[in-house]
């Protein structure tokens, strides 16, 4: 489906324009279209192929979509892949956008996501003195929209794993708690996916041999490299958290059973006591020792409960009561 179609002229918007012209505004100089579609059907792809003569291996990534972040460099121009997170529910969902770049074009294909990229050419036109760069100012506009974009994404899992934190030193350490520290620990891994290979992405076109088209932005895509660098660096940190969390969480449940491993011997002990006593004296032998005693039957009650108390007391004194 198609979004839209601009055509810009020095930095300026000319106008929203058909398909059908955008051959008559590459014949200008000083002018770019940017396209916009969103989970195209392949004769759109195949006609803008036709029109902007983009590559096919790039046309073909683009069309079977589930590709990992990556840039492509075709001649003068420019093809990357890049990762689209929106939370869904009490998952994550995965999109990507497809951007071919070159000297007097920006297609941007959408799939697999709702949230769109209006803001991001709303900001490009109020910025006409950054948009004379052309093409590759659009590309730095997206890109930057879409890592920033992963920071409330990290920040709510940051959130989350505090509150699984909370619980589990507030004593709910079940089952639940693991499942829910392997589900955010998948989120994370997603997340992780979609920026480290961006990193690489970032790093070619602000260091080294950079692409001829992105030459004079080296700084602004030094400044998304950056964002990726701190989202690497927190995602790493969040992984270590939940390991510790998961590992806390399975050592408390150990204490816990250990505790209650505990008492039940210590009960255990106190029953033990009072029935070895009724069991010796149950051997219904002839000859034993306080059988025609008047207050034998009372002395041995005297005996286990005595016993029994300075068990409890030993017990407790231990911490296993």
């Amino acid at each position: 489906m198609l979004v839209n179609c601009v055509a810009y002229h020095h930095g300026q918007k000319l106008s929203d324009i058909p398909l059908g012209e955008v051959h008559s505004h590459l014949l200008r100089p000083d002018c770019f279209v940017w396209v916009a579609l969103k989970d195209p059907q392949p004769g759109e792809l195949a006609s803008l192929q036709a029109e902007f003569g983009l590559h096919e291996l790039a046309v073909e990534d683009a069309q079977k979509g589930h590709q990992r972040p990556k840039i492509d460099e075709y001649g003068s121009s420019l093809f990357v892949v890049l990762h689209l997170i929106e939370p869904a529910g009490s998952d994550l969902q995965t999109g990507e956008v497809a951007i071919f770049v070159g000297p007097q074009y920006v297609i941007s294909v959408r799939r697999d996501a709702q949230l769109g990229f209006t803001e991001v050419r709303r900001r490009c036109e109020q910025e006409p003195e950054l948009l004379q760069h052309g093409p590759a100012y659009v590309l730095y506009a997206l890109m930057d929209t879409i890592v920033d974009r992963y920071f409330p994404v990290l920040d709510a899992l940051t959130e989350e794993i505090e509150g699984i934190e909370e619980r589990i030193f507030a004593g709910q350490t079940t089952r639940v708690q693991i499942e829910e520290l392997y589900l955010l620990k998948r989120k994370l891994m997603i997340l992780d996916h979609a920026t480290v290979p961006l990193l690489e992405v970032a790093g070619k076109l602000h260091g080294g041999r950079v692409p001829p088209i992105c030459s004079g932005l080296q700084d602004y895509f030094r400044d998304v490299y950056d964002h990726l660098l701190r989202l690497k660096q927190s995602i790493d940190s969040l992984r270590d958290m939940v390991a510790t969390a998961i590992s806390v969480n399975l050592s408390l449940i150990t204490l816990q059973e250990n505790e209650v491993t505990k008492r039940l011997a210590a009960y255990a002990a106190l029953v033990a006591v009072p029935t070895m006593v009724a069991g010796v004296y149950g051997m219904n032998f002839t000859n034993m020792p306080g059988l025609q005693w008047a207050y034998g039957y009372h002395a041995s009650l005297a005996v286990m409960a005595l016993v029994d108390i300075y068990l409890v007391y030993r017990f407790r004194k231990a911490k296993w009561m």
